[in-house]
């Protein structure tokens, strides 16, 4: 297989969440130039056929199908009304994710913690069983998780949200042991800070958003786009052999010195 053929998603299909901006548009995009039937998914129907047509006015096919990412039996519909549409579902990139609640994880009301891990980790989960019936009838898939860099290391006053993105890692490498056997793979993408409208409160702030300058060797954010090209690679023939594994995008501020 030639390279081109390896990163080539002609004839497959893909549900991307929280896709009508952001990473998710970004990834969304870059599967349709790559040949995929891609279904962009996010609370609001209007900034989905927005995102939709942006993307087929370029030749891509997309179309979006608006579930809230809390909401189980919406992502059980997503699913079903994929496989109706295009008779297959070969790709799912949990993206969508909520993070409600700025201050200390003790402080915080019940409420914020429970709408946090049911869009960040059981949206992700309810989704995943569903595309898998579809996947495992297919012959495979790929399964792309969202994660964060505060999965890893936990982000300061973005406790809950770090939880919920240490339980989505988590739940990747689980998936990829468990659905190895169904040529099934699962990995994670760990952005850093990265300038979509989701993160604005962060790089938003003149203070916070040096103090992550002056700690990234790469000197800038990440754009929406700098996802895109990782995202290709684990939804592709070419990612056949990697499974459970979680890739930080970052421009190096977790590798930098403390």
């Amino acid at each position: 297989m030639t390279m081109p053929d390896a990163f080539d998603l002609s004839g497959r299909v893909a549900i991307v969440t929280g896709a009508s901006r952001g990473i998710g548009k970004a990834i969304a995009k870059t599967f349709a130039q790559a040949g995929a039937k891609v279904v962009l998914s996010s609370r609001k129907q209007t900034a989905l056929d927005e995102a939709a047509q942006e993307i087929c006015a370029a030749g891509g096919e997309a179309v979006g199908i608006a579930a809230h990412n809390g909401d189980k039996q919406a992502l059980k519909d997503l699913a079903e009304a994929t496989a109706e549409r295009y008779g297959r579902l070969d790709i799912l990139v949990n993206n969508a994710a909520t993070n409600p609640h700025f201050g200390r994880i003790l402080e915080a009301d019940d409420s914020y913690w429970r709408k946090t891990i049911d869009v960040n980790l059981m949206g992700n989960v309810w989704l995943t069983q569903a595309a898998v019936k579809r996947m495992r009838a297919g012959g495979g898939g790929k399964i792309i998780n969202v994660a964060s860099i505060v999965g890893l290391n936990p982000g300061r006053y973005q406790g809950i949200y770090s939880v919920t993105k240490a339980g989505v890692i988590s739940l990747t490498k689980t998936l990829a042991t468990e659905l190895g056997p169904d040529n099934i793979q699962a990995n994670a993408i760990a952005p850093g800070l990265v300038k979509t409208k989701f993160a604005q409160a962060l790089w938003g702030n003149e203070d916070l958003l040096a103090q992550v300058l002056a700690r990234t060797p790469a000197g800038r954010i990440g754009q929406p786009d700098d996802m895109a090209g990782i995202a290709l690679f684990l939804a592709s023939s070419a990612s056949d052999y990697t499974t459970g594994a979680v890739f930080v995008l970052d421009g190096g501020i977790t590798a930098n010195a403390i």
